[in-house]
């Protein structure tokens, strides 16, 4: 569905993105993971086409992305993280409109504002939304006309846990369809439970890119954490792959002196921090 070749781009005589290639496939997750500045949303900007003056190759559907044609947007939705939308239209009036732009059948704009929580809050002018009911809004405007492959920056930016979680739950079931996701994000936790790869920008250059399972497991080692009763309470640590061979952890467990134990990994933010040397923020 996507694939990028010695992409480079910059603003000025910089390099703001530079040589970067990869490839995403359809029906796949994929985040692009990185400080504010690494280069993420100017990427995106490239990949839907706002961005026309790179060097190097950016297809999406086969088609090079300084040369579509207003056909090419008919298959795909976009939500950026700050929502463009109509304050002085209600919430419904916003959808009608924006689903007017497009020749393909429509979903069910009730059907949708219910998806969200904003069924009873459709008849209400945007201007009175608070910014998480704007973020709710703005994502199912990118669903309006079934796009094939959906661009979203920070989807869960600004929402409460419930509404995030229920974001997090469309994502997937957009999956489900086939569709194809772009991510782009500074949340490690939702690119690790969302995406089926992700790729580390840092100064506008790839790092690292592979499935979060496989950054977390080849960078970091599993552990085995223990509390145990002595002439007071101590604490122990051993790798998991070392478990049958720890004489400490295997007498404890014989006297059964054990009080606490749990096994533990990298985070994905750790891995990030260890292979870039920066700290998302």
């Amino acid at each position: 569905m996507i694939k990028v070749s010695d992409l480079s781009f910059s603003y000025t005589d910089r390099k703001f993105i530079e040589k970067m290639n990869f490839e995403v496939t359809k029906g796949e997750i994929f985040g692009f993971l990185g400080p504010s500045g690494a280069g993420k949303s100017t990427l995106q900007k490239i990949l839907t086409g706002l961005i026309k003056n790179y060097e190097g190759s950016s297809a999406v559907n086969g088609c090079e992305s300084n040369n579509y044609s207003n056909s090419f947007y008919e298959d795909i939705g976009v939500d950026f993280e700050f929502p463009t939308l109509y304050e002085k239209l209600t919430g419904r009036e916003n959808l009608q409109y924006f689903g007017s732009l497009y020749s393909k059948e429509l979903r069910s704009i009730d059907s949708l504002l219910e998806m969200v929580g904003l069924y009873n809050d459709g008849n209400k002018k945007v201007s009175e939304y608070s910014k998480g009911m704007k973020s709710r809004l703005n994502f199912i405007k990118s669903l309006l006309h079934n796009p094939g492959i959906l661009f979203l920056d920070e989807p869960t930016s600004g929402l409460d846990p419930n509404n995030s979680r229920n974001m997090k739950n469309i994502i997937l079931e957009e999956k489900k369809k086939g569709t194809t996701i772009i991510i782009t994000t500074h949340n490690m936790a939702d690119a690790t439970e969302l995406c089926d790869r992700v790729a580390f920008i840092v100064d506008g250059k790839i790092r690292a890119l592979d499935s979060p399972h496989n950054l977390i497991m080849s960078k970091g080692a599993a552990k085995i954490r223990y509390t145990y009763m002595e002439d007071k309470e101590m604490s122990g640590e051993c790798l998991l792959d070392r478990t049958a061979s720890d004489e400490k952890l295997l007498g404890l467990i014989r006297e059964n002196r054990i009080l606490s134990i749990h096994s533990s990994e990298p985070t994905l933010n750790d891995i990030f921090m260890e292979v870039t040397g920066r700290v998302l923020q």
